[in-house]
């Protein structure tokens, strides 16, 4: 908010309008609690039988952002682990159908506190110890795309958000939302034409439907929780593997298209889309480029982590110029005659989520991942490869009480060096009090707090540029413009001459680039890296270069 004019920032849940209205149907004085739900299978052992577990992660949405990015602090705790039955019926569609009936029948089992809470409300204390009256709404369920529709449970021929079909997933503009009460209408309307337990029957009439044969939805009668509010984009799957599922498959449609890669991960997906552009220029039609230029800079757009109208907007036209493009991709025959891609439809639901939601960059997948390994494959390493869901839950009851031990005991004894500094002021204490001293060190929940803390390379530059620190090594290695900050280590990787750097590097124009950047510098002309080099011979007034292969680069952050 400002004096020139009022605008709404969409950053945390909480900034959202979706938590807003939530709030306008409570009672005066009632307190939202959002609560963040994910769930993905996890591998728990390798080579020794090939388990899987299939946990459920609880978090809160009025959590600072800041310190839900920080995987330290245990954002996110272990809730249930789902089962993962085998099913020895011949039919494989039936199977199906009776995993997806108890995935949602276990859930609802785990979620009715939560169900409870949201429809009466509860009353909690807060850390002062202030009773509060909270309804628990689910505000977020991060989750990729195909638990997206079992959660919804639609079909995947649908969107799980709107109601499109796979027909309708290329149109350039946002179907309606798919209301619970639509799916309940329609999960009625089957169970009235044939029996839900005649298996064979059912799921024929049910996926006329376009649903996934859940009759029982874990969201029905959960109060102010629309799945298509509750399932929220995220940008490892929405953005960086569509990328890699799509855009890389695009490309290999072409002659010199990308190589195979094998065993990408999440780290991987985001390089390759950061560098991609760069490396198919001039390798594949422009008017291709553009389109797959367009598409990477919505995702780009959509990823900042708080946004206003005006940024919002910006967002809304990318997407609107890469449909306006997207024919040239199906005119490369790149993409086949329709567009049946889900993600393709999901990224209409892009901005819709960020005004009911926040930012896109509030619900990452990496926070769970790293719950995965301190929730669920820490603790089955240190089992015995048997039973591994109860050791699972008596390692992590056993860690819990021993933290809260040390906690308390912690707490203990600095109630007790409260005494012992009074004693002190009056000369009274004695050497086995000393010996006692808790050291500052010994505090049983450092781990669980950031101790590190980036580097501001702009408040370094600001001091050398002010004289702050005069026996700093000139020329400085710190230097800033007015968004960015470089940093070089002391000593260089390299120290060539100019044409020994010329023939390493394959730079054959490098003296004529260096001698027009220094004219242009001197003249205080702009200069162009990519221009045609003038062909006179000028003279350098040096004759050796220092390169550095790595250099700390630092940008100010999006609002400051």
């Amino acid at each position: 908010m400002s004096a020139a004019r009022v605008c709404h920032i969409y950053d945390e849940w909480l900034s959202g309008d979706r938590a807003w209205e939530i709030q306008d149907t409570l009672p005066h004085g009632a307190t939202v609690l959002g609560v963040v739900l994910s769930s993905d299978k996890t591998n728990i052992s390798v080579m020794t039988g090939n388990h899987v577990a299939h946990p459920v992660l609880i978090s809160l949405a009025n959590i600072d952002t800041s310190i839900c990015s920080k995987m330290s602090l245990h954002r996110y705790l272990l809730l249930a682990l789902l089962p993962i039955p085998k099913f020895v019926h011949k039919t494989t569609h039936i199977c199906g159908l009776l995993q997806d009936q108890l995935i949602h029948q276990a859930l609802n089992q785990v979620l009715t506190p939560l169900k409870t809470a949201a429809t009466v409300g509860i009353m909690m204390s807060d850390l002062a110890g202030n009773l509060r009256y909270c309804y628990t709404p689910l505000a977020s369920w991060i989750i990729d795309t195909p638990e997206e529709c079992l959660l919804a449970a639609t079909s995947p021929k649908v969107s799980p958000i709107t109601t499109a079909t796979s027909k309708d997933f290329g149109d350039p503009f946002h179907h309606p939302c798919h209301t619970s009460l639509i799916t309940l209408s329609a999960i009625q309307h089957a169970c009235t034409e044939q029996d839900p337990f005649d298996y064979k029957n059912f799921i024929k009439v049910i996926r006329a439907l376009c649903l996934n044969s859940v009759i029982e939805p874990i969201w029905r009668g959960w109060p102010l929780s629309e799945p298509s509010d509750f399932i929220t984009p995220e940008p490892l799957h929405h953005f960086h593997r569509f990328s890699w599922d799509h855009d890389t498959w695009w490309y290999c449609m072409f002659e010199d298209g990308v190589s195979k890669l094998k065993q990408v991960t999440g780290c991987n997906h985001c390089a390759i889309q950061h560098y991609i552009t760069g490396i198919i220029a001039g390798s594949i039609p422009q008017h291709f480029l553009t389109a797959i230029h367009l598409l990477m800079d919505f995702q780009y757009l959509a990823q900042v982590p708080m946004f206003m109208d005006d940024s919002l907007t910006e967002v809304v036209s990318a997407l609107q110029d890469f449909y306006d493009n997207k024919d040239t991709i199906m005119a490369a025959r790149a993409q086949k005659d329709s567009w049946d891609i889900p993600k393709v439809e999901l990224l209409q639901s892009i901005v819709p989520s960020i005004c009911l939601s926040g930012a896109v960059m509030q619900w990452p997948t990496d926070p769970t991942e790293h719950a995965h390994v301190q929730e669920i494959k820490v603790p089955a390493q240190a089992g015995n490869n048997w039973d591994y869901y109860n050791q699972i839950a008596c390692h992590l009851d056993h860690a819990e009480k021993c933290l809260c031990f040390d906690i308390a005991t912690y707490m203990e004894s600095k109630w007790g060096e409260e005494y012992l500094q009074v004693d002190k002021i009056e000369g009274n204490k004695t050497e086995q009090d000393k010996e006692h001293e808790l050291d500052e060190e010994e505090f049983p929940t450092d781990h669980l707090a950031a101790t590190w803390s980036p580097i501001n390379y702009f408040m370094i530059m600001d001091a050398l540029m002010c004289g702050c620190i005069p026996n700093a090594p000139r020329p400085y290695h710190t230097f800033s413009t007015a968004t960015t900050a470089f940093h070089l280590s002391t000593k260089p990787s390299l120290r060539l001459s100019v044409d020994e750097a010329a023939v390493m590097f394959n730079l054959p124009d490098l003296h004529a680039a260096i001698s027009e950047y220094l004219h242009c510098l001197q003249s205080r002309m702009p200069h162009h890296v990519s221009w045609v080099r003038s062909q006179q011979d000028h003279q350098l007034p040096f004759n050796h270069l220092q390169i550095w292969c790595k250099v700390h680069v630092q940008q100010m952050h999006y609002h400051s």
